[in-house]
């Protein structure tokens, strides 16, 4: 079998787990096994004078990493990456920022990835890159003459072509996305709206549907055993016998966690029968809190958090709990399993594992209820969930309201049709199903 070179942003420390394995790794687990792997891509450090790769080898595996500059970061990462692709990307036209110096340094840092790479690979290598920061990287490659097989996959959704229009020099980003011999999205939509955008240049690839999946048995295997662990436990006795409402999120604007909490408070205004009977835990680990926008995002929070429990909380209980630190993968699971409600409610994401894991994670004999904002890549599989227009809060309120009143009867079937869904998929079948086709 052809060794597999996987290239992104970010690379997994060897032998990382719980919260430390970011979600890219979590998804490619099943579908690495024992194969032999080379994973390259940014240390996360930044350096002076950033050198060659650091390679450290663990089994099957070899990983390559290289250093930014603290220019390189601010520019190819801060500015351009998360500060221009990302709001684009996730259809937020108001507050993406164009600046030509980012925009060269995003390719400078993808045409020095490409000559760091370059010596590493072999003839028969399969070279897969991931996400929108590496955009450039097949074009890159095929410029100094790889012939390899190359896929690349876009984790994030894909606008339409209306708005992608906006992004200044779009054509040349349009062109990159052409050049490895198959890209894979989440969903068909997204799929759809990529093939528009080449189209409309002339430009073709092959563009196809990949929805990312989880093992949900191990899923659910982790969140039973997760349950009897000290940490659940605990929350089990702070929350008494309310019913406990769960969030899960990066702290993130797109997330759409100001109408959420917005969306709880009116639960508690307006239908009385829930006050002191529910608990709203959000977990929203802080990401590129370097940002303006983050920061501003995290202050907003913070107020809405504690205008909420001001004005409803009693003596002996708080009716939101927030938090922004990262709680390790098993404990989560617990604590999704635990969960009455699992509240998932981005603007727009391209799929989001979380509420599959939130389905897998529920007990068979008294589930709880997704409510799921119709936005999320996950909606189209998950129709047993409450979907909503994460826009407004007023329909959050009364899908929380619904999900909290709801006979045992319709969760149990509400969650049988999604169970089913994230089931269906063997364990790696998202990646086997994309290398496949990309040898294909």
């Amino acid at each position: 079998m052809a060794r597999l070179v996987i290239v992104s942003n970010r690379v997994p420390p060897p032998r990382a787990k719980g919260a430390q394995a970011g979600g890219l790794a979590v998804a490619l687990k099943e579908a690495l096994g024992r194969r032999d792997v080379l994973w390259f891509g940014w240390t996360g450090q930044t350096t002076e004078t950033p050198g060659l790769p650091h390679v450290t080898h663990a089994g099957t595996r070899c990983y390559a990493t290289a250093d930014l500059s603290p220019p390189e970061e601010r520019l190819y990462y801060t500015a351009y990456s998360n500060g221009t692709l990302w709001p684009l990307l996730h259809y937020r036209s108001g507050i993406f920022e164009f600046e030509r110096s980012a925009e060269e340094a995003w390719r400078a840092v993808n045409a020095r990835f490409a000559a760091m790479l370059v010596p590493l690979l072999e003839p028969d290598d399969v070279i897969w890159i991931h996400d929108y920061h590496l955009i450039p990287l097949a074009r890159l490659l095929r410029g100094l003459g790889c012939t390899q097989r190359i896929g690349f996959f876009l984790h994030v959704p894909f606008p339409p072509t209306a708005l992608f229009a906006a992004l200044p020099r779009r054509d040349a980003v349009l062109q990159d996305l052409a050049a490895p011999h198959l890209v894979g999205l989440q969903t068909e939509q997204d799929a759809i709206h990529l093939r528009q955008a080449l189209a409309e240049l002339g430009l073709e690839t092959r563009v196809e549907c990949f929805p990312v999946g989880i093992d949900a048995a191990e899923f659910a295997r982790a969140a039973i055993k997760a349950s009897a662990q000290p940490d659940v436990a605990r929350l089990r006795a702070s929350l008494g016998d309310r019913a406990l409402i769960l969030g899960v999120d990066r702290l993130d604007y797109s997330k759409g966690l100001p109408h959420r909490f917005r969306g709880y408070a009116a639960l508690l205004k307006q239908h009385a029968q829930h006050r002191g009977k529910v608990t709203f835990l959000q977990v929203a680990p802080v990401s590129r809190g370097e940002s303006a926008q983050y920061r501003m995002l995290r202050r907003e929070l913070d107020e809405l958090a504690g205008r909420i429990n001001g004005e409803h909380a009693e003596y002996d209980w708080m009716p939101l709990r927030w938090l922004t630190r990262p709680l390790p993968r098993s404990q989560l699971a617990g604590f999704l399993r635990h969960a009455r409600i699992g509240l998932v409610t981005p603007l727009r994401d391209g799929m989001n594992l979380v509420a599959k894991e939130y389905v897998a994670a529920q007990d068979p004999e008294d589930p709880g209820v997704l409510v799921l904002s119709r936005f999320a890549g996950a909606a189209a599989e998950l129709q047993g969930a409450i979907q909503v227009n994460p826009h407004d809060p007023a329909d959050i309120t009364e899908a929380l309201h619904t999900g909290l009143t709801m006979p045992l009867e319709e969760r149990m079937a509400r969650w049988q049709h999604d169970y089913t869904a994230v089931a269906k998929p063997p364990a790696g079948d998202w990646a086997q199903s994309f290398l496949q086709a990309l040898a294909a």
